[in-house]
């Protein structure tokens, strides 16, 4: 299994971003209330091979924090937030939270796991424009991290 020393499953990590990617896309494309979209998903997705814990913080922090994320995004976009494809948006977001509010998580692991999300379910060519709005927040917000 693959494991960091800490104990954490990264696989298990990696499916909880991606039922995240598709719950955030849900709620963003519903305006339903974030717990509700938390009780869809634990329902129909198949959760337990992912980190449940990991996926509603994820959900519940970025509903939280959807303002101050957006803001943080807006300086490195083309664009409005809400123009952005909502798969793209949706990745974007769970970045940035990771980025700004989960440091144990490496700014590398962040990107490098928007990519691969956004090339699963997004646009053809959407993971460079993520790839490109995430290593400018990252500069900003983990600027000492991506220098050392």
């Amino acid at each position: 299994m693959n494991q960091r020393p800490e104990g954490i499953d990264l696989a298990a990590r990696s499916r909880a971003r991606r039922r995240a990617l598709q719950a955030i896309y849900a709620w963003q494309m519903s305006g339903s209330k974030m717990n509700a979209v938390i009780d869809q998903f634990r329902h129909e997705q198949d959760m337990e091979i992912a980190d449940l814990e990991y996926f509603e913080d994820l959900l519940r922090g970025i509903e939280q924090h959807v303002e101050e994320l957006d803001e943080a995004l807006t300086p490195y976009i083309d664009r409005e937030v809400g123009q952005i494809d909502p798969i793209e948006r949706a990745a974007l977001r769970i970045a940035a939270y990771e980025l700004k509010f989960r440091p144990d998580v490496p700014y590398r692991v962040v990107i490098n796991e928007a990519i691969e999300v956004t090339k699963r379910f997004g646009a053809d060519h959407g993971h460079s424009y993520v790839n490109g709005v995430l290593d400018k927040l990252a500069s900003q917000l983990r600027g000492t991290e991506k220098r050392g």
